[in-house]
């Protein structure tokens, strides 16, 4: 992990010199502490915690906000071994925010202990993160073959822009059938895997290990997205090659800030992150990194009430999806290789197998027993609700929703916090009971 080499060096807080380099032995046993501890990591929050802690600039118990877009050196020297690589934010020398900048870098630590990985970084948006990381891996004229349960932003890219801008092609399979991933590689070109560790809004659970065997035994890389699964899977632990996150969902718990992370894709001369320039503003990665340490209490707590939430409707008669539930299909899949005591996600779907009627039940939630808001996103404190087919899927036509499961009546229920357990359940039952009697049927 990357954060054994940052506590190995304790930063002054004086800008450096060149005479103050590191010599390479130093470094090779930075590197040996590195794969040592990252071999004991078993727990998310124990490697948050265990990761350095980042004062501020007059002994503050926070971080201070670096505002500065760029930074000076002490020698004329300097720059230009920074430019050639040899200086670098491990050694605390930085050159220019849209390349790294002291803030985004500590909340990047963070996220690299939080996936279990050597390192990462933060960009603007998910989206941002997600175009990088694959403008990074695939050239013109490549392949990449992805999940058909995908969120529909990401579908889109691949569908529509990679094509007609870049010349990227994308085969779209469901990777449940491992079988039909192995076709879907086309030898020479195939260059990543890319799905969703949880399927947005699906719900399926990706066998991340076999994906990745089946995706590495052919050289290709494997990229997935952990948005829904912040805690509870470690995709990098499982052999993903990249995670990303869209860290305004659950990372965040506040519908205020927009952000992406893509993991190991920074390169000075020729990287996407740095070319096309989609930087974190480092206001935001301050506020993001207060709220990752209590993530941990916030996840368990997402995960309980959305267990208690969907074992109750079903007993009810509703048709639930949710991976914590026995009869769902990867349930024993995702209990396999979860992290131990984080549940199974924060999400739970119904589908209600018509819009207009998933329409009324989210009205009856929110106008009728103040249940949750009709909002798209998620891992917000307040429970946020959404019909899929006609929102965050809506780019996808109407065979690609029927290839991905997505059924036009399927709500998508982003399980808040807020309120007692006991409180958020009985307006879920009165929203149930009003919609049932207002209608000419029994049926919810």
């Amino acid at each position: 992990m990357a954060e054994t080499k940052n506590q190995t060096f304790a930063f002054s807080d004086k800008k450096r010199t060149d005479s103050d380099h590191l010599d390479g032995d130093n470094l090779i046993t930075v590197k040996k502490q590195m794969l040592s501890s990252a071999s004991t990591w078993e727990d998310p929050a124990a490697a948050l915690a265990a990761a350095r802690h980042e004062f501020g600039e007059h002994g503050g118990v926070n971080m201070s906000i670096e505002a500065s877009a760029t930074f000076t050196v002490m020698e004329p020297e300097t720059l230009s071994r920074m430019f050639a690589g040899e200086l670098g934010p491990d050694r605390d020398f930085f050159i220019y925010s849209r390349h790294f900048n002291p803030t985004v870098l500590n909340l990047s630590r963070q996220m690299a202990a939080l996936e279990g990985t050597e390192a990462a970084y933060c960009a603007s948006s998910g989206m941002a993160a997600i175009s990088s990381v694959l403008l990074h891996l695939v050239s013109s004229g490549d392949h990449v073959f992805a999940s058909t349960a995908l969120y529909g932003g990401t579908h889109a890219l691949m569908t529509h822009f990679l094509p007609r801008a870049c010349n990227i092609t994308t085969t779209f399979v469901d990777v449940d059938d491992l079988e039909a991933v192995r076709n879907a590689i086309v030898h020479g070109r195939t260059k990543v895997l890319y799905f969703e560790s949880i399927a947005n809004p699906t719900l399926k659970v990706a066998n991340i290990p076999e994906l990745c065997r089946i995706a590495h035994d052919k050289g290709i890389k494997v990229v997935v997205d952990n948005t829904f699964a912040p805690m509870v899977v470690s995709p990098a632990r499982l052999g993903a090659d990249v995670v990303v996150h869209s860290i305004s969902k659950f990372i965040s718990g506040g519908a205020d800030i927009i952000a992406g992370l893509v993991n190991s894709m920074m390169d000075l001369q020729q990287g996407p992150l740095m070319i096309l320039g989609p930087t974190m503003n480092a206001k935001v990665a301050f506020e993001l990194s207060e709220r990752i340490p209590h993530l941990a209490l916030r996840m368990k707590e997402h995960c309980h009430r959305a267990l208690v939430f969907a074992t109750r409707m079903k007993k009810l008669g509703l048709k639930v999806i949710y991976p914590g539930l026995e009869n769902h299909p990867q349930h024993t899949l995702l209990k396999s290789f979860a992290n131990k005591d984080y549940g199974y996600g924060g999400l739970v779907c119904v589908d209600m197998e018509t819009e207009e009627r998933a329409n009324r039940l989210m009205h009856y939630l929110q106008n009728s027993t103040q249940f949750g808001f009709m909002a798209v996103s998620l891992g917000y404190y307040e429970t946020l609700l959404s019909c899929s087919g006609s929102s965050t899927s809506s780019e996808m036509n109407t065979q690609e929703k029927e290839l991905a499961g997505i059924s036009p009546g399927l709500v998508r229920i982003s399980v808040g916090y807020i309120g007692t357990l006991e409180q958020k359940w009985s307006q879920l039952e009165k929203a149930l009971s009003r919609m049932q009697n207002s209608g000419s049927s029994n049926k919810y």
